[in-house]
């Protein structure tokens, strides 16, 4: 069977832990059993934890561990659950692990975090220069700490050489069936999903996503920047308003804007229109159309395209989804 070793740590989510070793250990066993048919396990699944001794999660949970991460047992796959404490003192604690996991990057060994255990991988420096993913709500920090990973906050799972990352909270149950689909096949994930009621369909985590202001930076005049649009992008905004309103040349413009925030002051426009209309769709039953007229936007057609581009969703099924 293959080994797995769930990692453990004061701080984690005790959930994230739990519920993958629940779906690592039910492969070929749940299905089996709703059928009466002989159970087929296929991993071996171990908690571990540095000294062997419990772990505290962040709901107040201990959990018992199986053995300790140093051990000379080695795993095919080792997984980092979802920091629920405070990020930084978490990091702070766990130098120990984190230096252990930069030793595993030689071996034949998939490694994988849920959610904000992103924050350990990066640490560790193992997701420099690939694809990865986080929780979309910590996505602003962990760019801002490590600027040589590739983040995809709007992507539920990412797969990169050695290494997979699934985004935020209950994303641990996406990453488990990818992991038991690549190393038990395509049939017991999906008995798998089945069995749990899993929708095993899902990519994306931007329809749960909120704007992030994006302002991990100290340019006060693009701060001020970001300021002024907040209060006005509903209103028609032009590249020279933007310019009037900093004092800078277009290109000095469009340079800091995108050194502060990640985007430029076009995108950033956008994203404030789309979560202006997230917000309304959620709340009101107000047409469609008049949504996106009181954006900014009078192209419906146009906007929807973009909205749907952001969220993977179409205004109308956003609203269907998530109208409270």
């Amino acid at each position: 069977m293959l080994r797995v070793a769930v990692i453990g740590f004061d701080g984690a989510l005790a959930s994230a832990i739990t519920g993958i070793i629940d779906l690592f250990r039910l492969a070929g066993v749940s299905w089996a059993r709703i059928h009466s048919e002989e159970p087929d396990p296929r991993f071996h699944t171990r908690l571990l934890t540095r000294d062997g001794g419990p772990c505290r999660c962040i709901n107040g949970m201990t959990l018992m561990a199986d053995g300790r991460w140093d051990t000379d047992d080695p795993a095919d796959v080792i997984v980092i659950p979802t920091i629920g404490a405070f990020i930084p003192d978490v990091l702070k604690r766990n130098q120990a692990l984190i230096e252990w996991l930069r030793q595993q990057d030689s071996k034949q060994t998939l490694l994988a975090s849920n959610c904000t255990g992103a924050f350990l991988l990066a640490e560790a420096g193992l997701l420099d220069e690939k694809q990865a993913t986080t929780h979309w709500g910590f996505s602003n920090q962990f760019r801002q700490r490590y600027p040589r990973v590739y983040c995809h906050p709007e992507k539920l799972v990412t797969v990169d050489g050695n290494v997979a990352c699934a985004g935020g909270g209950m994303a641990w149950w996406d990453l488990g069936v990818y992991l038991v689909e690549r190393y038990a096949g395509t049939d017991v994930a999906r008995q798998l999903a089945k069995a749990f009621v899993i929708d095993a369909g899902r990519t994306s985590q931007a329809p749960y996503g909120a704007l992030q202001t994006k302002r991990y930076h100290a340019d006060r005049t693009i701060l001020e920047l970001q300021d002024w649009l907040d209060a006005h992008y509903t209103k028609p905004v032009t590249l020279r308003d933007l310019c009037q309103q900093t004092g800078l040349s277009e290109r000095s413009l469009f340079r800091r804007f995108r050194a502060a925030t990640g985007d430029t002051p076009t995108t950033y426009l956008q994203l404030l229109r789309i979560e202006h209309v997230r917000q309304r769709l959620e709340s009101s039953r107000q047409a469609i159309e008049d949504i996106i007229h009181s954006a900014g936007y009078e192209d419906v057609s146009s906007f929807s395209r973009l909205f749907k581009k952001h969220t993977g969703m179409a205004p109308g099924a956003y609203r269907a989804r998530f109208a409270r």
